[in-house]
């Protein structure tokens, strides 16, 4: 079994040598510009990859080998106001790195929001991310490694959005900022069971950062900016909903849903040009004691460390990692999920162009086996 999955790792680490190799590109977004106060943006962003997991294929014993098309994605924006933007997101999933294919070919909404700049605060309105942790507000491109963290389990419409409206504000460039919106929450699209929500309360969602260092401005947030900011960031978020969680409509089954974390990030350029980046957060989510099949009541936390080491080999730089997770789950007691990964990070053009290779071991509650997945991931972005 370990022959197997060396053989393949070896494979996948001499493709990425070849990559190494090659010589340098840029990535670049396309913007038209109107007048002196319109314009109109397009983007595009695409993840796939390559993981073998030991164990994994249909007879229990044997390595699987899944190649994932995760999600390909199209982003535009058009300022149609000099105090006013428009942006529409859209995203197409395909099969992921487990094998789990996306039985639903069709393109989906990721974003559709209006942006108001009135008396210096920011209003938004339509569907986006609720103000939320870090790990979310990244979104998969931002992130310090490639999947997104097991330990983030706040409930969602689709992947961390909600419909709704929030309003913002920040100091001094972003020194410190906060937010806070209204927003659908649970409704029958969003909840397995009966909807406990029958009097259509609000989800409440707030975030306030301070970042004693740089400045971090602007609503979406990074988990790395490779030496080109000092950041030591501290945020709290904190989310209600009233009768939010449970199966049914009566008292016994529905409960109020309370959610909050702290992250951390702290990055710091070095004398020798290499950059070392620590990031953390603890989750903690309350279904009031109610069964939930979308809500998960306990705790969670992440750790994650990197090195982006100072000189370039080929294309980029090489940053390695590691990063820990676990979830306790309050609703049983089968031990929770763990999730330990190492890896590195191959940076050609920060977030917009990176290579991934990792190796992790999950466990998912008491008795389970420990899984040990490697993994490839192709991120590019224009």
């Amino acid at each position: 079994m370990f022959l197997r999955i060396k053989k393949n790792f070896y494979g996948a680490s001499a493709l990425l040598i070849i990559i190494l190799g090659l010589p340098t590109f840029a990535v670049a977004g396309a913007k038209i510009k109107i007048d002196d106060t319109r314009w109109f943006s397009v983007g595009l962003g695409l993840q796939s990859s390559i993981a073998v997991t030991e164990d994994g294929a249909d007879d229990g014993t044997s390595s699987a080998t899944n190649f994932g098309f995760d999600f390909i994605r199209l982003y535009t924006a058009a300022k149609v106001h000099k105090n006013i933007t428009l942006e529409f997101n859209t995203e197409h999933q395909g099969s992921n790195s487990s094998g789990s294919l996306n039985t639903d070919q069709s393109i989906r909404v990721l974003d559709a929001v209006a942006k108001f700049s009135v008396a210096g605060f920011d209003f938004w309105t339509g569907r986006f991310l609720p103000p939320s942790d870090r790990s979310n507000l990244d979104g998969p491109y931002f992130l310090n490694a490639y999947q997104f963290p097991i330990a983030q389990a706040y409930p969602a419409l689709h992947n961390g959005r909600d419909n709704g409206v929030t309003i913002m504000k920040e100091y001094n460039g972003g020194q410190f900022k906060w937010s806070y919106g209204l927003f659908e929450g649970r409704t029958v699209s969003t909840n397995a069971d009966t909807n406990p929500d029958q009097e259509d309360n609000f989800l409440h969602a707030a975030r306030a950062t301070i970042n004693f260092w740089d400045p971090e401005p602007g609503y979406y947030t990074t988990s790395s900016y490779y030496g080109a900011k000092d950041v030591l960031a501290l945020a709290f978020v904190y989310q209600y909903e009233e009768d939010g969680a449970g199966t049914g409509t009566t008292d016994s089954l529905r409960g109020d849903f309370n959610a909050w974390n702290i992250d951390f990030l702290m990055e710091k350029k070095i004398q020798n040009g290499a950059v070392v980046n620590l990031e953390g957060a603890f989750y903690n989510y309350d279904s009031d004691d109610k069964a939930d099949t979308t809500i998960t009541q306990g705790q969670s936390y992440l750790l994650l460390g990197s090195y982006l080491m100072p000189n370039s080999i080929g294309w980029g730089k090489l940053q390695p990692y590691v990063r820990q997770q676990h979830f306790v789950r309050e609703t049983n007691s089968d031990g929770g999920r763990w999730r330990t990964e190492g890896g590195v990070n191959y940076i050609i053009d920060g977030h917009n162009a990176k290579i991934n290779a990792t190796y992790y071991v999950d466990k998912n509650g008491t008795g389970a086996n420990e899984l040990g997945t490697f993994l490839m991931g192709f991120q590019f972005q224009l």
